[in-house]
């Protein structure tokens, strides 16, 4: 693209100022022009530490700026649907977290926003390069056909201040970290899940789930299982698995911006294998650039809003497994 696309973030969240952020400035095709935050202060410092031009104290200030084209949401969860309304009303294309609301219901709101923004939520695993290989891979048959997938994935975080232990604004396991093992299920089978089956633990303090396992009936024989936890050692591992291999991706979802990403591919001989490692890349900065190819008409509208829901209705059905005991439909 000739001109990069101007963007403004929404708040100085962690996850965009130590991750997102960095990985968007590489780019000869984004300038972040803005960042925003309730505090102003907060706003200018992250602003000097990154080199941004502006910085807002109020997201409404910022939503005002015409000089910005895209926006970046990752507010805490329960934020993520107004704030992306409020940015579509204002003409600004929106990059949101996930989950991109609390509920499908709640995210079914999304498709009220102005016509001809285009809205996705931040998947970043679907532009990564290890994940577009490991799907080449899948659809080229290289392990036979896929029939099961295991995701673990999991951090040690106990604090209260965290929006991540609040249950009244979306905190909890599945919410922040479930929907990956649903969204790469679904990337890799190419299809949605029939049914569901879930059992959670609550944190008696937070009444947040601080661990939840899963599994989802795709059909054909195809499954995924996984268990994800906010209270257990940090670790994250994804094995596909098929009737004649299987391929284990090694950091499949905090892959490291400054190394090659990895993963290992093993056909029928349990000792025979090899790990294939990929050039170095930012999955970030990729995912960002690619959105932009889509507002600048550029490349063809990728995963938007219905999806977002599609993901949405899913992680409902864990939740009602919950209550019920019973396989759910999404």
């Amino acid at each position: 693209m000739k001109k990069p696309v101007k963007w403004g973030v929404i708040s100085t969240a962690n996850i965009g100022v130590a991750k997102v952020l960095p990985g968007m400035l590489k780019s000869k095709e984004i300038e972040i022009v803005a960042i925003s935050s309730r505090k102003k202060k907060s706003a200018e410092d992250w602003a000097a530490k990154l080199g941004i031009a502006k910085a807002y104290g109020s997201y409404e200030d910022m939503l005002a700026d015409p000089e910005i084209e895209a926006v970046y949401n990752p507010l805490p969860n329960h934020l993520h649907v107004p704030l992306t309304l409020a940015a579509a009303k204002a003409g600004k294309h929106v990059l949101c977290e996930k989950p991109i609301a609390i509920t499908a219901k709640e995210a079914q709101q999304l498709k009220r926003a102005r016509k001809g923004v285009f809205i996705a939520e931040a998947f970043m695993v679907r532009h990564a390069t290890q994940w577009i290989a490991v799907r080449d891979l899948v659809k080229k048959k290289k392990i036979g056909d896929v029939r099961a997938i295991q995701v673990m994935f999991s951090y040690f975080n106990k604090d209260p201040k965290n929006v991540r232990n609040m249950a009244d604004i979306g905190g909890g396991g599945l919410l922040d970290i479930g929907c990956y093992p649903i969204t790469v299920a679904r990337y890799i089978f190419d299809a949605e899940p029939k049914r569901v089956t879930a059992a959670f633990d609550r944190d008696p303090k937070f009444k947040t789930d601080r661990q939840a396992s899963g599994v989802a009936d795709f059909g054909e024989g195809r499954q995924l299982s996984f268990t994800v936890s906010t209270q257990l050692a940090p670790y994250q591992r994804v094995n596909i698995m098929g009737t004649k291999g299987r391929i284990e991706i090694e950091i499949p979802f905090n892959a490291p911006p400054d190394q090659p990403n990895r993963y290992f591919i093993q056909g029928m001989e349990m000792n025979e294998g090899q790990w294939v490692e990929l050039p170095v890349s930012d999955q970030y900065q990729l995912q960002a650039e690619a959105f932009g190819r889509v507002i600048r008409k550029k490349q063809k509208p990728f995963w938007g809003v219905e999806d977002a829901i599609q993901n949405m209705k899913i992680l409902d059905a864990f939740f009602r497994s919950e209550k019920s005991g019973k396989w759910e439909k999404p």
